[in-house]
C-alpha cells in the first residue's frame, strides 16, 4: 500500500512546489524561485499558514501592489530564460483581477507564470461571500474566469485531491518549450483548509530539464533548399534565441554562410552589437540598416520569433517581390503565420543542424559587404541623436545616451512601454546578452519598475537599470518599497515630459490635435507639479531631480555605488523622437474627418496599405 501524508489542500501545493528543481546556468536550482503573496480573505488562512511552514525552503515575498508582484515573476522567469520561474497568489476579488493584465502580458510574451488566486466556498453556504461576484446565470462562475482567456492552463480546485493531476499538468505546461505561458489554478478558499491523504510520490524531487526538439526531416530539407537558394538572405532573431540558449549557434550559423542578422525586442542582446554582421533592431523601431536590408531580403529567416506588427512594419516591410519566410520556432503555431515555410524545432537544434548541413556555403559577398555599409552608416547617425548636446530639454536619445555612456557591459536595462522602448530598441547598444530586457509584446505602462524588481531576484550580481517615463510611474511605482524593502538595489532613470508623450505623437502622426495625452492638454483646473524625486524619497529610496545631462552622469556614477535604490528624475521634451531609422506602422486613421490634417493622414495611410503582404 502506498506511502501517504495527511496535508491540507495547501500545504501539499506549497510542499510540491518546493520539490520542483531546475538545471540552470551549470547547477541544480529550486525550480520556484519563492511566491509573491498578498493575503486577504481568500488566502491568508490556508496558503499563508503553508507558505510559513515552508519558508526556508520557498520564500514568500510581500508587494505592494498585486500587478506588480506578478509583473515581477514574469521578469524572474524572462531573466531566467525561462528555466525558473515564481508564483503569485492572491485573495479572492480586486487582488486576483488585478493580476489578469499580468497574465494577458505573460500569455503574449511566452512566459512562465503560476497564479494561485483564492476562490469563492466550493461547498457554497456563506454565499454570496465578501468580494464574491455572482453570475445571474451562471452558478459556477467566479471573478476568476477572467483567467481563462490569458491563461495557457486553466483550473479551479473544488476538492482538495484535484491538485495532484491540476499541478501536473500545469507544470507540464509552465515547462514547455512550445506551450509556454501562464497557469492559473484558482484555490476555492474552503478547499485551500480540507485536508487529504497524499501519496508521499506526489512529494518526491523532480528536476526539469530543456526538451530540445529536432526537426522534421522534410521541413529542414526545405529549409536548406531555400538557404542554398538565397542571394539576399536575412535572419529576424527574436526571444526564442535567449530562451534556447542558442546566441553562440545563432552567431556560429550567421558567420558560417555570412547572413546580417536583425533583432526583435525580445531577441536584442542576442547578437553582439559590435559584430560586423549585428544590424540592431528591425521594424517600426528598427534601425535603418536592417530595415533597407528587410526591404531587399529574398529570404527571412525568423528565429524564435512571433512576427508581431512591430517587426514586420505591419507585415509592409519585405518588399522584394521574391521574398520567401522561413519561420524556425518551436511553435507551429508561430512558425506557420503569413504562409512561412515552418521549421518547428529548438532553436539550437534547429540553428546547429542548418550550420552543418549547409557547410561551404555562403551568401554572395556583396550581400555581406552591404550590410557592413549600411551598418556603418547607421551608427554614425544614431550616435548623433546620442551625443550630449544641452538643450533647454532634452530628447529621450539624448538621455540614453548618458546612460550609455556610464553603463557596463554586463548592465541590464528594464523598460516597457511608451516611447522609449521604440528609442532603446533602435539605439541601445547592448552589451552581454540579456543586458536588453523590454516588455513590449503586451506593451504594458507601469511593467518598468516591478519588472526590473524581478531581473535583480533572478541576477542580483548584474546592476539593472530602470528607464520609465513619468506616465508609467504613476501607474506603478509601490514595488520602489519593495525593492528598498528586499534590500535589491536598482538605479531608476525617471524621464518627466509632463504626459504621454509617445501616444501624444502618434495622435499628431494620424492628423489629430494633441488632446488629453499631455497634461497642458487634459482637462483641468490647475496642471499638477509632481515632485517625483520626493516621492520617490518617500518610498525609501535615494532620489534627486537633476537639471543635466551632465549631472545625469555623475550622479549614474554615484548610483553605482550606492547601497539600496536610487531614483533620478529628469525633464526631457516630449516632442522630439529619432525620426532616422523606423518604418510605417499600421495604426488606423479615421475615414471621415472635419480636419483637414485628418483627411491628408488617412490618404497617406491608404497608399500605405497597399504594400501590406498579406501571404500572396
Amino acid at each position: 500500500m502506498a506511502k501517504t501524508i495527511r496535508l491540507t489542500m495547501a500545504q501539499a501545493l506549497v510542499r510540491a512546489l518546493a520539490a520542483q528543481k531546475t538545471e540552470y546556468q551549470g547547477a541544480i536550482q529550486p525550480l520556484f524561485g519563492g511566491v509573491w503573496a498578498i493575503f486577504g480573505h481568500g488566502n491568508v488562512a490556508g496558503m499563508g499558514e503553508a507558505l510559513y511552514a515552508l519558508r526556508d525552503e520557498l520564500p514568500t515575498f510581500r508587494a505592494h501592489n498585486e500587478q506588480a508582484m506578478a509583473h515581477a515573476a514574469i521578469a524572474f522567469a524572462k531573466a531566467s530564460r525561462r528555466r525558473r520561474m515564481m508564483a503569485a497568489t492572491s485573495s479572492i476579488g480586486p487582488g486576483a483581477t488585478n493580476m489578469v493584465t499580468a497574465a494577458a502580458l505573460a500569455h503574449a510574451n511566452r512566459l512562465p507564470l503560476l497564479l494561485l488566486p483564492g476562490d469563492v466556498f466550493a461547498n457554497r453556504r456563506p454565499d454570496p461571500v465578501l468580494q464574491q461576484i455572482e453570475n445571474f446565470n451562471d452558478g459556477t462562475v467566479s471573478a476568476n474566469d477572467c483567467f481563462r482567456p490569458v491563461s495557457r492552463y486553466f483550473d479551479r480546485m473544488t476538492r482538495p485531491e484535484q491538485i495532484i493531476p491540476s499541478l501536473e499538468r500545469a507544470l507540464a505546461v509552465l515547462n514547455d518549450p512550445a506551450d509556454c505561458g501562464p497557469v492559473t489554478l484558482a484555490l476555492c478558499q474552503d478547499v485551500q483548509a480540507e485536508a487529504y491523504d497524499y501519496p508521499q510520490s506526489f512529494f518526491e524531487e523532480r528536476l526539469w530539464l530543456p526538451r530540445r526538439m529536432g526537426p522534421d526531416a522534410h521541413e529542414l530539407a526545405r529549409a536548406i533548399e531555400w538557404l542554398m537558394e538565397a542571394h539576399k538572405p536575412l535572419i529576424i532573431a527574436g526571444g526564442g534565441v535567449l530562451y534556447s540558449e542558442a546566441e553562440k549557434e545563432l552567431l556560429q550559423f550567421a558567420e558560417a554562410l555570412g547572413i546580417p542578422v536583425t533583432e526583435t525586442q525580445a531577441g536584442k542582446s542576442a547578437m553582439p552589437d559590435d559584430h560586423r554582421l549585428a544590424m540592431g533592431s528591425i521594424g517600426v523601431t528598427g534601425t535603418s540598416a536592417a530595415n533597407a536590408l528587410a526591404a531587399d531580403a529574398d529570404l527571412i529567416i525568423a528565429v524564435g520569433t512571433r512576427l508581431q506588427d512591430f517587426t514586420t512594419g505591419s507585415w509592409a516591410l519585405f518588399a522584394n517581390p521574391e521574398r520567401r519566410i522561413l519561420a524556425l520556432n518551436v511553435q507551429a503555431f508561430d512558425a506557420m503565420k503569413h504562409r512561412a515555410a515552418p521549421l518547428v524545432c529548438d532553436a539550437r537544434v534547429g540553428l546547429e543542424l542548418l550550420t552543418e548541413c549547409l557547410r561551404g556555403h555562403c551568401a554572395p559577398s556583396v550581400w555581406s559587404d552591404r550590410a557592413a555599409q549600411e551598418k556603418a552608416a547607421w551608427d554614425a547617425k544614431a550616435a548623433s541623436y546620442t551625443a550630449a548636446r544641452e538643450n533647454d530639454l532634452p530628447s529621450d536619445a539624448q538621455v540614453i545616451g548618458a546612460v550609455q555612456r556610464q553603463a557596463k557591459a554586463d548592465d541590464v536595462v528594464v523598460c516597457a512601454a511608451g516611447g522609449l522602448p521604440g528609442e532603446l530598441h533602435k539605439l541601445w547598444r547592448a552589451g552581454a546578452s540579456g543586458g536588453y530586457h523590454l516588455e513590449y509584446g503586451y506593451s504594458c505602462m507601469g511593467y518598468e519598475i516591478a519588472g526590473g524588481l524581478g531581473v535583480k531576484m533572478a541576477d542580483p550580481a548584474r546592476e539593472v537599470i530602470v528607464m520609465v517615463g513619468d506616465g508609467s510611474y504613476l501607474m506603478m511605482n509601490s514595488e520602489i518599497a519593495t525593492s528598498v524593502m528586499l534590500g535589491l538595489k536598482l538605479t531608476i532613470v525617471l524621464l518627466d515630459n509632463r504626459g504621454y508623450g509617445c501616444i501624444n505623437r502618434l495622435q499628431n502622426a494620424t492628423g489629430s490635435a494633441s488632446f488629453n495625452n499631455l497634461l497642458r492638454d487634459t482637462k483641468h483646473e490647475t496642471l499638477p507639479a509632481i515632485d517625483f524625486a520626493a516621492h520617490a524619497r518617500s518610498l525609501g529610496a535615494d532620489s534627486i531631480h537633476v537639471q543635466s545631462l551632465a549631472v545625469l552622469e555623475s550622479e549614474l556614477g554615484k548610483a553605482r555605488q550606492a547601497k539600496k535604490t536610487t531614483v533620478i528624475v529628469i525633464d526631457t521634451d516630449p516632442l522630439r523622437s529619432t525620426d532616422a531609422g523606423g518604418h510605417w506602422w499600421d495604426v488606423a486613421v479615421p475615414e471621415v474627418s472635419d480636419r483637414a490634417q485628418v483627411k491628408s493622414a488617412r490618404t497617406a495611410y491608404e497608399q500605405k496599405m497597399q504594400s501590406q503582404f498579406l501571404g500572396d
